[in-house]
Formats: C-alpha cells, sequence, structure tokens
C-alpha cells in the first residue's frame, strides 16, 4: 500500500473523530470522501486526482446527509417549570399598581405576585413577559388588529 492509502486512511479517522464530537454529519461526509480518495490511492499515484474524488464526494454527500442529520438532531428543550411561563395568559387577582407595589395574577392555576408599569384592574387578562425571583412581570395582552 502506497504513503498516500495511509494518510487518507488518517484523515478518515480525524473526520470520525470530529463526527463523533460535533454530531452534524458534515464531517461524516468527509469520512466518505476520505474513503473514496484512499481507495483512489490503491489505484493510482497521482495525489491531484485523489484530492479531486475527495472533493467531489465530499461535495455531493454533504447535501444528501442533511435531511438525515435533521432526523436525527434534538430539537431545543422545552422551557420548563417557572420559565415556561413567560408568553402565557392569566387574569388579574388584585389590582396591580406598580406605585403601591401589590398586585396578584393567576396563571395556569398558580397565584402569583405581579408587577406591571401600568395600573391593571383585577378581572383584566395578562401577559407574562418576564420573571424575576418570585414576580411575575407582566402586561396587558396586545390587541390584534
Amino acid at each position: 500500500m502506497s504513503t498516500l492509502f495511509w494518510i487518507w486512511m488518517a484523515a478518515v479517522v480525524a473526520f470520525l473523530i470530529m463526527e463523533l464530537a460535533t454530531p452534524t454529519l458534515v464531517f461524516a461526509s468527509f469520512v466518505v470522501g476520505a474513503v473514496g480518495a484512499a481507495i483512489t490511492a490503491t489505484l493510482t499515484d497521482s495525489y491531484l486526482l485523489q484530492i479531486a474524488v475527495f472533493a467531489i464526494i465530499s461535495i455531493i454527500m454533504i447535501p444528501l446527509t442533511r435531511p438525515l442529520a435533521c432526523k436525527i438532531t434534538k430539537p431545543a428543550p422545552q422551557k420548563a417549570n417557572v420559565d415556561a411561563l413567560i408568553g402565557r395568559t392569566g387574569v388579574v387577582t388584585k389590582k396591580i399598581d406598580a406605585a403601591q407595589d401589590v398586585g396578584q395574577v393567576r396563571v395556569e392555576g398558580q397565584v402569583w405576585q405581579a408587577v406591571a408599569e401600568e395600573v391593571i384592574e383585577a378581572g383584566e387578562q395578562i401577559r407574562v413577559d418576564e420573571i424575576r425571583g418570585a414576580r411575575l412581570y407582566v402586561s396587558r395582552p396586545k390587541q390584534e388588529q
């Protein structure tokens, strides 16, 4: 076996390690390209032909592996606990008045201390904008036009 074959096989191993570190299937395309170049190295000593085979196979494999990569990667984790309340709507149970630092809301069946930039009367709908400590920062929901 020629030295170029072993260089391509070392590239295969290096690309495999990179693929395992970053599971995006981009480096898997390079693995297949390097294997093709290693096979070409056993047939010819032309390093330009080997590089061309590597490049062509890798370029062809990248768009072919993209749908598979999208299927096997996990979506972003869903928000949990209090973070899941952000963006939810609720009802004011005790008038929210920023000047007096009072107010309560019910969101998802739970009662929270609430703060708003404006006065919001009991019974009105609110939207949770932010959570700091044990207080919800709320506002009136935007009216769709």
